[in-house]
């Protein structure tokens, strides 16, 4: 059965691997061609300390793929090279699985397919993105520091890592959250409510997408944390 399935990685490099990290920003997605089953691939960087900031962090990255079949995201995940090198590198590593049940927008012209119903209890997932137009990169980066406190304390956040393609304009945000309740009450409320409300009404991004999931098995340990 075909069943959309992403696999999203978190790595705190090794201080003896600097410079093999940048290098995988470098080449960005040479080394992932002709992988079975791959329709997506994002080689990000982190803001400092993980977080969702202006500037970018020198030994945390993240990884985003997706594969048509939950089969083909597990084989990835339990025999590839790449993060297997990823994991040697690192003195951090996290991965879970993603399963979209709702999703809006698209990533470089690429939309998440929904392939899950929506759950009535459990943790969920969400991954935020943006394009943002280099007019409004002032205005909307002068929003973010109280967005992301108010998401680092926020009850029932188990994970929180900020993302980009580029530092400035193009950056993602990846979240677990303990329930869907949990989720919301952060999004509907304070300092995030009011950025993404000012966000779209002053037409900030040139593309957006902002994706729920339904987490499967995540495993590691990311900013201190041990999951799974």
């Amino acid at each position: 059965m075909m069943q959309q399935t992403g696999v999203l990685s978190l790595v705190n490099y090794q201080k003896n691997s600097l410079l093999w990290g940048i290098t995988r920003l470098v080449i960005g997605q040479l080394p992932f061609k002709n992988i079975p089953g791959l329709q997506f691939v994002k080689v990000l960087g982190c803001g400092k300390h993980g977080g969702f900031d202006l500037n970018p962090s020198l030994n945390k990255q993240g990884l985003f793929c997706v594969f048509d079949t939950q089969e083909q995201a597990e084989d990835f995940l339990e025999n590839s090279s790449i993060l297997q090198a990823y994991q040697d590198h690192s003195s951090e590593y996290f991965a879970v699985m993603l399963q979209a049940y709702s999703s809006k927008g698209s990533w470089s012209k690429k939309t998440i397919d929904v392939t899950q119903q929506a759950p009535l209890t459990g943790p969920i997932a969400g991954i935020t993105r943006a394009s943002i137009k280099f007019s409004k990169a002032s205005s909307f980066w002068s929003k973010a520091p109280p967005a992301q406190s108010s998401l680092e304390q926020a009850p029932g956040c188990l994970l929180a890592a900020g993302l980009g393609e580029a530092p400035y304009l193009r950056q993602a945000t990846f979240t677990m959250w303990e329930s869907t309740a949990a989720m919301d009450n952060y999004a509907h409320s304070g300092a995030h409510l009011e950025a993404i409300q000012t966000a779209y009404r002053g037409q900030f991004f040139s593309e957006s997408m902002f994706t729920r999931f339904i987490p499967i098995n995540p495993q590691g340990v990311w900013r201190g944390k041990q999951y799974g």
